[in-house]
């Protein structure tokens, strides 16, 4: 991903169908799953309860195991991030407060303008702000500055620093993450299977991970060919406010193609899809309405952190889902780096928001 890529190609109809499809159908799966992993993370240290962290740890093995499987059958080709220390730590840090503010990671608060949740739609409106500043506005000059620092070759693993390209070595690595985090999931009781109203959370983590493994696929397939661009929040989001406002989506990493006349690439679509899944969800689960945000106050503090999300995820190279699933399972170094960032973050910010006012009324 170092270099960008322009292809005016016209669209299909595969490429418009299988964007919106896979879109909608992780938007399905968020929403009935519940599963956002600002809450994910807050949830172990706020009130000590783990299953949707856990949820996350198992979607990740389902993803590594799976696309990794696809990728040496030749069928997916992944690319490694490179590790930008500066801008996967303060970057990750950043989106991982911003989160907490925003009430919902990249993927929470898009599946939830689905529910009708109107804050959320401002919380997605500021993130595209972040993302815009900080890739084309004001912010970039921070953004270059932190980006200018790189260590090692570009897309450094952790197999690659261990045992260069040998295919072994990974797998031994995938394994061992694998059994680790698989043990930890075990703490929340994945078989015990209960009846209620949206998905167990191991359900949820199955189908999160299954839906990552499919999205790799056809992103490529559809709409990148060689590199399987997989589940991300960032990058489309801004494609899709891009296309909007100037017909074109300024891709400066993935293949753009027309549509009468506006520029547009395969996550465009997707993301369009995931509120439209979550709404579907939610519908029929009668859980969908449109609720407005309490005051000002609440207005203005999701916008902010959208906006903090937005500089947070494009100075990291992805968000929570970008770099914490999609990223993490290509084992990226910098990836890795940002997803602990994030998670930093996150808890530094559920600290000061909520346990330490609760403390001090004690």
């Amino acid at each position: 991903m170092e270099t960008a890529v322009e292809t005016l190609s016209s669209v299909t109809f595969g490429f418009i169908i299988s964007g919106l499809l896979i879109g909608a159908i992780f938007g399905f799966i968020l929403q009935r799953g519940r599963f956002c992993m600002n809450s994910a993370f807050r949830d172990t240290i706020f009130i000590k309860e783990f299953a949707l962290f856990h949820a996350y740890l198992l979607a990740l093995v389902v993803m590594l195991i799976g696309s990794n499987a696809l990728n040496d059958m030749d069928i997916i080709h992944l690319k490694a991030q490179s590790f930008y220390p500066l801008a996967n730590i303060i970057g990750g840090y950043v989106f991982g407060l911003g989160i907490v503010l925003a009430g919902g990671c990249g993927s929470g608060i898009i599946y939830r303008m689905g529910e009708g949740q109107l804050a959320s739609w401002f919380a997605v409106f500021g993130f595209f702000l972040g993302i815009g500043a900080t890739t084309n506005g004001i912010l970039k000059p921070l953004y270059d500055a932190l980006r200018g620092v790189r260590i090692g070759e570009p897309g450094i693993t952790l197999h690659g620093i261990i045992g260069g390209e040998d295919i072994t070595i990974k797998w031994a690595i995938i394994a061992v993450l694998s059994v680790v985090f698989f043990l930890f999931a075990l703490k929340s009781k994945p078989f015990a299977l209960k009846k209620q109203k949206g998905f167990y959370w191991s359900v949820t983590a199955l189908l999160v991970g299954g839906a990552g493994v499919l999205t790799f696929w056809a992103s490529e397939y559809f709409g990148s060919p060689g590199f399987a661009r997989g589940l991300n929040f960032t990058t489309p989001t801004a494609e899709v406010f891009f296309i909007i406002l100037t017909g074109d989506a300024h891709s400066k990493f993935f293949p753009m193609f027309d549509l009468f006349g506006y520029k547009v690439t395969w996550a465009s679509f997707y993301i369009v899809g995931v509120p439209i899944g979550a709404a579907i969800s939610a519908k029929i689960l009668k859980e969908f309405a449109w609720k407005t945000p309490r005051d000002a106050k609440e207005l203005l503090t999701v916008l902010g952190g959208g906006i903090m999300m937005g500089f947070g995820a494009a100075t990291a190279g992805g968000c929570n889902i970008g770099q914490g699933l999609t990223g993490a399972v290509t084992l990226s170094v910098g990836s890795i780096v940002a997803a602990i960032a994030i998670i930093l973050g996150n808890w530094t910010m559920v600290y000061y928001k909520f346990i330490k006012p609760m403390s001090d009324i004690e």
